[in-house]
């Protein structure tokens, strides 16, 4: 039997207060499916799927609920029920609500919202639930290069990039070069796998393939020489930065989508400006 996870196990007793099962062969190791959780018509040698985790009084005890986490399943976005003195308490789908302490949040976390989580067991034995999910996420995912997916930024690092869970439960990275602009924690993102790793991790960008991205950047351009009636203050000579500060793209990338521009006759570019025509 295994704390944490869904397992099938077999009604060895059945008593008034519910039944007893246990793995096939190991019938003296038993835990308790409290009568409410018991599925009706069950007897003793059936089959039942459960979730094992610990009561209040820190019991092994086995539910037919389904948690919204289990162990090695990656992570999951879980409402706060309960902010109290020693942490947080999360709705994960099970009567006993899940604690979050406070040294295992990356944010304070406040009563209402969700954040996103991974689950472990503490040194006590017990089941709980961390914001640093980047060892929690897996890295068995089906993806391969150039197949599309979405994920959440759950931790943004200026030396790495920002770090995804891709489909909350694998491990994904966009590298500092590939994401221009305003990123934040939490924010959802669509995403094209650039490589897979051979630990399984999957390098990320939220940019499309060059001569696909040129188009997107063109059309940027276009959109913000609008907002500036049509001329823009600067040119493919300006700083990265000034570039990056106003268009969120890099300079190679702007200047590759204005000269497609300029080429195609829809700007003409001055010694210190951008004009539309």
């Amino acid at each position: 039997m295994e704390l944490g996870k869904i397992q099938t196990l077999t009604v060895v007793k059945q008593v008034d207060f519910g039944v007893y099962l246990a793995e096939a062969g190991r019938e003296e190791e038993r835990v308790l499916l409290p009568k409410k959780q018991v599925p009706e018509g069950v007897q003793t040698g059936d089959e039942v799927e459960v979730f094992l985790y610990k009561d209040s009084q820190d019991r092994l005890i086995a539910t037919t609920m389904e948690p919204k986490l289990v162990l090695g399943g990656g992570a999951a976005w879980l409402t706060v029920k309960e902010v109290t003195k020693i942490g947080a308490f999360l709705d994960w789908g099970l009567e006993k609500d899940l604690f979050l302490p406070f040294r295992q949040q990356t944010k304070k976390v406040q009563a209402g919202e969700a954040c996103l989580a991974a689950l472990y067991i503490d040194k006590s034995g017990r089941l709980c639930a961390t914001m640093n999910v980047y060892d929690y996420l897996r890295k068995d995912s089906p993806y391969a290069k150039d197949d599309r997916v979405k994920g959440t930024i759950y931790q943004i690092s200026g030396n790495f990039g920002a770090f995804v869970a891709v489909d909350d439960c694998y491990s994904g990275l966009i590298p500092g070069r590939e994401f221009f602009g305003q990123v934040s924690v939490g924010d959802k993102v669509e995403a094209r796998v650039t490589a897979v790793k051979p630990d399984g991790k999957l390098d990320l960008s939220i940019r499309e393939k060059g001569y696909l991205q040129m188009e997107t950047d063109a059309q940027t351009i276009m959109k913000v020489l609008e907002e500036y009636d049509g001329v823009l203050p600067f040119t493919d000579k300006a700083s990265p930065e000034v570039i990056k500060r106003e268009m969120s793209m890099s300079k190679n990338a702007f200047k590759r989508a204005a000269g497609h521009l300029l080429k195609e006759g829809c700007i003409e570019i001055t010694e210190k400006s951008i004009r539309k025509l």
